[in-house]
């Protein structure tokens, strides 16, 4: 009997942002953006997603980006920012030229149901509902494709980065995350080495998931621990109550 050859292991590889990496960032991106999903099913503005999520990382601090690539291909990224002022500064030129660019396209494209009602959740809940984050401390979020992600894939993209921010001195790193079970979720953190610092229900999903959706900050100490590891580690598994966390922002 002729032995058929196995299929060879997709090559995988995390390496620094490049300015041609910007298009597949913004995809991958918009993609996710929905719970992991396509952001059109509820907000069709792919662009405007991906500007308001992405833009300061790339184009502003793109030494804080990096990215995961299967054969080749990017399938994946991790993006923060070491200067909180300096993002701050960025949004207030940023921020206003999107919402006129979003009130314009409401009227002139139309923009269907849908979007109207992310956008109207924008305009009267999303700032109470987001919740608290340390002044003047780096952060990070990270989206990986369906088809890359794992349990090893997103461990191997955020060590990097935290490695990253060690390496600069850094001593602190927050980070929100999406989870659907506060209890569970609080733990899955701890494994971690993270710490649950706030937490918020969201509710501009309530119209297309039946469950409650939280928002949480979490808080990790490079000092005493610079690895994505906690006290447990070993006993996480595919079955996370969390959600990579990009998409919050919106």
């Amino acid at each position: 009997m002729e032995n058929v050859p196995l299929p060879a292991e997709p090559r995988r590889i995390i390496r620094p942002y490049r300015p041609e990496d910007r298009e597949a960032v913004r995809a991958i991106c918009a993609d996710t953006g929905f719970l992991g999903k396509p952001i059109q099913a509820v907000f069709e503005d792919r662009e405007l997603f991906a500007d308001y999520l992405t833009a300061y990382y790339t184009d502003k601090e793109p030494q804080s980006t990096f990215v995961c690539e299967l054969d080749g291909v990017v399938k994946g990224y991790v993006m923060g920012s070491r200067f909180p002022k300096r993002k701050s500064r960025y949004e207030m030129w940023l921020l206003p030229r999107l919402a006129v660019t979003g009130l314009w396209r409401c009227f002139t494209r139309p923009y269907n149901a849908d979007t109207r009602r992310y956008m109207r959740w924008i305009l009267t809940r999303a700032r109470q509902e987001n919740p608290f984050t340390p002044p003047n401390i780096p952060h990070f979020h990270f989206n990986i494709r369906p088809e890359a992600r794992s349990i090893s894939s997103s461990r191997e993209l955020v060590d990097i980065y935290l490695k990253y921010l060690r390496d600069h001195g850094e001593k602190q790193v927050y980070a929100q995350v999406v989870a659907y079970e506060t209890r569970r979720a609080g733990r899955t953190f701890e494994r971690y080495g993270f710490r649950v610092i706030d937490e918020r229900e969201v509710t501009k999903y309530r119209d297309y998931y039946p469950k409650k959706i939280y928002l949480f900050t979490i808080l990790k100490d490079l000092e005493l621990n610079s690895s994505l590891y906690g006290v447990d580690l070993h006993h996480a598994d595919s079955a996370d109550a969390t959600e990579p966390a990009a998409e919050e922002k919106g």
